[in-house]
């Protein structure tokens, strides 16, 4: 089982329709607490992928300057500065 947002919104979704198209009240409310558990897992799986993109940009750019800071370091000991 993929637990991603697409995943998680398509069930979502799914319960939304099924609220939308019951006819009983006990039916119509399971479905709108399903869909309310399901788009909260939805938004926290956005969240953690979010926040893994916005941590990965991070680590990239301080590797970046470290790289840059090595190189520089490097030139000004060959150079004898």
């Amino acid at each position: 089982m993929s637990q991603t947002f697409d995943f998680y919104d398509a069930r979502a979704r799914e319960s939304a329709a099924d609220a939308e198209a019951a006819t009983l009240d006990n039916v119509r409310d399971r479905a709108l607490r399903s869909e309310k558990t399901w788009r909260g897992l939805a938004d926290k799986a956005l969240k953690t992928e979010q926040d893994r993109a916005k941590a990965d940009a991070e680590r990239a750019e301080r590797r970046e300057r470290e790289r840059e800071e090595a190189r520089l370091l490097q030139q000004s000991v060959s150079t004898g500065q």
